[in-house]
Formats: structure tokens, sequence, C-alpha cells
């Protein structure tokens, strides 16, 4: 971070389903402007460590600051209007409203600082959500589900877009677009957390990687350390 406050930090981050303790001190901060990916087998905590800064699944010790002001007691939706918004991998569209009345759905006032979008910025990264804007949101494809989830949370102008597994099962000229509407939210200075399974994808489109195993942060380093250093690659990303 060059001695520059983070915009998002996460410290010492525990949290349990039930009995079960899954994360157990995840550390990490992301700068404004940086996509950081957070790499690990199944099972290692990525997608709890996204829930429970988003307070889908409360932690019970640690610390979230946004712009330091802390949310680690907040409730997803005072998360939400705080400036972060969240792409689950389930998608989570509603099935029953219009691919405009989902959009729609997503709208908030913007947080200072925020960068401002509107529906034609979302028409301009997938067009064909602009063709389909009257289809009801159950009736469209798996991809087209995708675009318009990302879609909805850019719409509520956050600070930080957690992004969970944005490109499990698209072919790949979704692929692609998905990934250049990630470089472009960069560029335009929103802060995105990415989990992605997909390594050639994950570092692309990353200013920073972190790998988790066992519920902990075990590297934090640029992209190039990460594919140098084949011994960590072996250890706690080989399948």
């Amino acid at each position: 971070m060059n001695g520059k406050t983070p915009l998002l930090a996460v410290e010492n981050l525990h949290a349990h389903y039930g009995k079960s303790h899954v994360l157990h001190g995840v550390t990490f901060d992301v700068g404004r402007g940086e996509v950081v990916s957070l790499l690990g087998r199944n099972g290692s905590g990525r997608s709890t460590t996204m829930k429970s800064v988003m307070g889908l699944v409360p932690p019970t010790q640690g610390a979230v600051r946004l712009a330091g002001v802390a949310l680690d007691r907040a409730r997803p939706y005072e998360i939400c209007r705080a400036g972060i918004a969240y792409v689950p991998e389930e998608r989570e569209i509603f099935a029953n409203l219009t691919v405009e009345e989902n959009l729609r759905m997503g709208e908030q006032a913007a947080v200072a600082g925020a960068t401002r979008w509107t529906m034609e910025d979302m028409f301009d990264y997938f067009p064909r959500l602009k063709d389909r804007r009257n289809t009801k949101g159950g009736s469209i494809s798996g991809g087209e589900q995708q675009m318009l989830t990302i879609c909805r949370s850019l719409l509520g102008n956050p600070l930080v877009m957690l992004i969970d597994e944005p490109t499990e099962g698209l072919a790949p000229k979704i692929v692609a677009a998905v990934g250049e509407c990630i470089l472009d939210m960069q560029r335009r200075g929103v802060s995105v957390v990415l989990v992605e399974q997909k390594l050639s994808i994950a570092l692309k489109v990353s200013t920073r990687a972190c790998v988790m195993g066992l519920g902990r942060i075990v590297f934090d380093g640029s992209p190039r350390q990460l594919i140098e250093d084949e011994k960590l690659l072996a250890d706690w990303l080989a399948v």
C-alpha cells in the first residue's frame, strides 16, 4: 500500500459456521482503484471472507473498515449503503422482474468519492442486456444473469465491489467481457475484491493477489511474484 491508508482494511477476521471455525485471522487491505484477487482451493475460506466483509456471515472477531469507518458490526444493508457492493456466486437475480427492473433495484445514491454509474454505462458494457431489457430475469441465460448481477451492483455506485466467481460456467466471449468490465471499474476508481477460480483471468485483471489456505492469507503480493513462486503454487493452488 506504499504507506497510504487503505480504502478497505480487513484485520484479523475470524468467522464461524455454528461450531465450525472457518476464518482464522484473515488480514488484507485494498487501495482505491486496486483489484485484489483472493485465490485458493475450494474450502480455503475465500467466499466466507467475502460474506463476512458483507456482514452475511457476521465476524466473531476482527475488524472491517471502509475509509476508516468500522463496519464489522454493521448489518448487510448498512454495509451496502456505506459503499460496498456484493456480487454473489449464486447471482440471486429477481426472476419475476425484467432485466431493467432488476437493474433499477440496484440503484442508490452514491457516497462521497464514489464513481457514478448509469443505465447506459451498463448497456455499453453488455449490449445484450439492452436487447433483453424487457425480458424477465428468469428467462435469460446464465451468462446474461451474470452480466445483470454485476451491473445491478455497479448501479449502487460502490466504492468497493466484492465479486465471487464471476466467470464460473460462462462462455469464453462472456468471460472476456466480464474481465474487461472489471478492468474498466478499476480505471474509473472502483476497488474490486475478486474470487476467481481461473488463475489466468484473475492474474490478468489483478493489481495484487492474496492466496488463502486453511482460513488464512498465506501470500500477499503482485501477480508476478505469485507466478514466480513455484512452491507456493504447488502447496496452495495446485489441484
